[in-house]
């Protein structure tokens, strides 16, 4: 991925995560990326975006931790959301 479709893809992401359309999620994921998705790379902007294809609900619950994440969404990205809602 070059370093400008890598750049575009960050902005999108996190268009995106601050406009969900459910308010927590938009609030948890929106403030995630702003402190992270400037930082990814190839590798993680794709498992990141795979993420934004979720469903607000199932996102939510697995970031509160009252729904186990699914294995497929399961990698450092995703390790990286779940601390940092512990830590925000």
């Amino acid at each position: 991925m070059q370093d400008d479709e890598l750049d575009i893809r960050r902005r999108r992401a996190r268009f995106r995560s601050w406009h969900r359309g459910t308010k927590e999620t938009d609030i948890i994921l929106g403030r995630f990326a702003d402190a992270h998705v400037g930082g990814f790379g190839a590798a993680d902007i794709l498992a990141y975006e795979a993420l934004l294809e979720e469903e607000d609900p199932d996102i939510y619950a697995w970031v509160t931790g009252t729904a186990p994440v699914p294995e497929r969404m399961r990698g450092p990205v995703m390790d990286l959301l779940l601390a940092f809602q512990v830590h925000s």
